[in-house]
């Protein structure tokens, strides 16, 4: 992993604190049912429900980080990664009110034979009406701009 120039001038000294004129980037995964009218979403341990993914890290690309995401968080095998984003929505962070970004990756693993950890305890293949009472801000809103349309068998990764 690369790590950040030690000349940078980088103000952000941790994940949660971020200057007013940035977002806090994380790369998500778009992980379809065999219909593609439902995406996955992960429980974590704390009962929030989350999209599957993290922080880009400095230097990565959405190809090799998200992989390593689902690897570390889930212990699934990613198979592809789109190469473009399917969606980029913005919101606030619900804990710290931080403005961040998700962008998606269409992605698909190789089988659903999760690891346990304290960011997936458990998965679900949802519509977007079917978000739970219990999902953070960013699942909200991406929950509004799922369209299954976009993601019929042409438009396949």
């Amino acid at each position: 992993m690369q790590t950040a120039p030690s000349n940078t001038t980088d103000p952000v000294k941790n994940k949660d604190t971020v200057p007013d004129c940035f977002y806090r980037v994380s790369i998500k995964a778009l992980i379809l049912d065999s219909t593609r009218t439902k995406f996955m979403i992960v429980k974590e341990t704390n009962g929030k429900w989350e999209l599957p993914g993290g922080g880009l890290d400095w230097g990565q690309t959405p190809q090799t980080d998200l992989p390593r995401e689902i690897a570390e968080e889930m212990g699934l095998e990613t198979m592809l990664v789109a190469d473009r984003p399917s969606y980029f929505i913005t919101f606030r962070h619900d804990r710290t009110g931080t403005w961040c970004a998700n962008v998606l990756y269409e992605a698909s693993v190789r089988d659903f034979d999760i690891v346990p950890s304290r960011e997936c305890s458990e998965i679900r293949f949802i519509k977007p009406s079917e978000v739970p009472e219990t999902a953070y801000s960013n699942l909200v809103e991406f929950a509004k701009h799922f369209d299954p349309v976009n993601h019929k068998p042409a438009n396949h990764v």
